[in-house]
């Protein structure tokens, strides 16, 4: 079914109504607001800070220099492909609804799953990682008894804030992951322009400069000391792998977004390409900026706070480090309306416990209230059990995982059964990409995994193994999918 580009709402109401949905959310999103969402929850300004140390304690600054746009040139593979599945099949909830139509429902539902533990495993990863940078942004020590305790309350605190928002309606979410991406576009930029400026001398030998800052002597990273210096490379992707993801929030929002078939596909793909140029800019001044590499490892997870501190004013590094605090937790705002979309999404057709209640829509706001609250909770109670390094390798996994199902199921049927585009596509290159960004998913998971990171390899191992015999002993003889596959 092709969407009548020049419709409008009726037209997206229309499409929306063809794959057996009636429209129920409240469709006030601009095409710069679909691209604002992704882009909010990419955040470079977030993944990008919080954990720099993991790309500059694996080899130093050519993880920096040379890793970071490959990593991002694999991002954008698999968001190329992503959108033009999502063209086609412009819903909330998107990446289950698509596999479900190209690949069957037990895909769909698998899918489902992976994305939706990505999803809440993000939030927790960011206000987890917003909490630690304000520690290390403003040099704060909880007491050493209570550390735990107050990270919690922290937490608590602004996914609660964060509930509030999404609950009162996309409008004022809207607002605030709009002003999101500017803080993003003009404040990220800035803090480049800024750590150059400041720099008295430019090394740029550093950008492709590799060394070995494996050792849990060093600091860094804390990846175990190892001889190679290609698999400690491989190892530092996991930082641009993780900055550079969540993109799959403009498709959550399809059935909030003005002209999504147009709309949302191009939010996905300039969020990505947006934020792997931006980002590589500030990791390089960052890199050019610290005193010493061998210095900057040894700081950790400080060594970005440090960095502003040692080139600039105390004045103006305190600015700047306000300034990314709070488009982090910003960034913790997208990703819970993201979350939210998809747990309504899959509720809708029945796929949750608590169904008829996750789907329900405020009639006032036009917000799936239940939705929201019970991924701010998953997103909370995460943040208890698991490190804040691990939790960002599973919802890498998680994440790419539930990408490139959906993508691989599609080139698998593209010219076969499913043969109408929609209008964003990449014609014969769509095949050769996802082959691409099946393989890049595939290299994310074992990198993923390895030491300091073994929990992950568990907790992905242990939801691998639950979702096979919750399909196969109850869920394939009762979820019966979308209305339309």
């Amino acid at each position: 079914m092709k969407p009548d580009l020049n419709g409008g709402r009726e037209s997206d109401d229309r499409l929306l109504r063809g794959f057996g949905y009636e429209p129920q959310l409240s469709r006030r999103m601009s095409g710069f607001s679909n691209f604002a969402i992704s882009l909010s929850i990419i955040c470079i300004l977030a993944g990008g800070i919080t954990s720099f140390h993991v790309g500059l304690g694996s080899v130093g600054g050519g993880s920096l220099g040379v890793g970071w746009p490959l990593a991002c040139l694999f991002s954008l593979a698999v968001a190329s492909t992503m959108a033009q599945v999502a063209s086609a099949f412009p819903t909330a909830g998107g990446l289950y609804h698509w596999a479900s139509i190209l690949g069957g429902r037990g895909c769909g539902w698998t899918t489902a799953w992976f994305n939706l533990a990505g999803l809440v495993t993000v939030l927790a990863t960011v206000n987890a990682g917003t909490y630690d940078f304000a520690l290390a942004a403003f040099q704060l020590t909880p007491p050493e008894s209570s550390a735990g305790a107050f990270k919690l309350a922290a937490v608590i605190v602004m996914v609660i804030s964060q509930g509030l928002l999404n609950h009162i309606g996309i409008r004022w979410t809207t607002v605030l992951t709009d002003l999101s991406g500017w803080l993003i576009l003009f404040l990220g930029a800035g803090l480049t322009v800024a750590l150059v400026l400041a720099t008295p001398t430019l090394e740029w030998s550093r950008l492709w400069t590799f060394g070995n800052f494996s050792g849990a002597s060093v600091g860094g990273a804390g990846f175990p000391r190892q001889e190679s210096i290609g698999w400690l490379f491989a190892l530092g992707l996991m930082l641009p792998a993780y900055t550079v993801t969540g993109f799959d929030a403009s498709a959550h929002t399809a059935e909030e977004t003005v002209g999504a078939a147009v709309n949302v596909p191009r939010g996905i793909v300039r969020s990505v390409w947006v934020s792997g140029l931006m980002g590589w800019g500030l990791v390089v001044a960052l890199t050019l900026a610290m005193p010493s590499i061998p210095e900057g490892v040894a700081k950790g997870a400080e060594v970005v706070p440090w960095v502003l501190r040692e080139r600039m004013p105390q004045g103006v590094a305190m600015g700047f480090l306000l300034g990314v605090l709070l488009v982090q937790y910003l960034c913790g705002l997208a990703a819970l309306t993201s979350a939210s979309r998809m747990v309504f999404a899959f509720a809708r057709d029945g796929g949750l416990p608590a169904s008829g209640w996750l789907r329900r829509v405020n009639p006032a706001s036009g917000s799936p209230a239940y939705a929201v609250w019970t991924s701010a909770l998953g997103g909370a109670a995460f943040t208890v059990f698991v490190p804040y390094a691990t939790i960002a390798v599973v919802c890498t996994s998680l994440l790419y995982v539930s990408y490139v199902i959906p993508v691989a199921v599609g080139g698998w049927a593209w010219g076969r059964t499913w043969t109408v585009p929609g209008p964003w596509h990449l014609g014969r290159w769509f095949r050769p990409m996802a082959a691409i960004a099946v393989a890049g998913c595939l290299f994310l998971l074992v990198i993923g995994v390895q030491p300091p990171n073994e929990l992950a390899l568990r907790i992905l191992g242990c939801t691998g193994v639950a979702m096979f015999l919750i399909w196969f002993l109850w869920e394939r003889n009762r979820f019966r999918g979308p209305p339309v596959r």
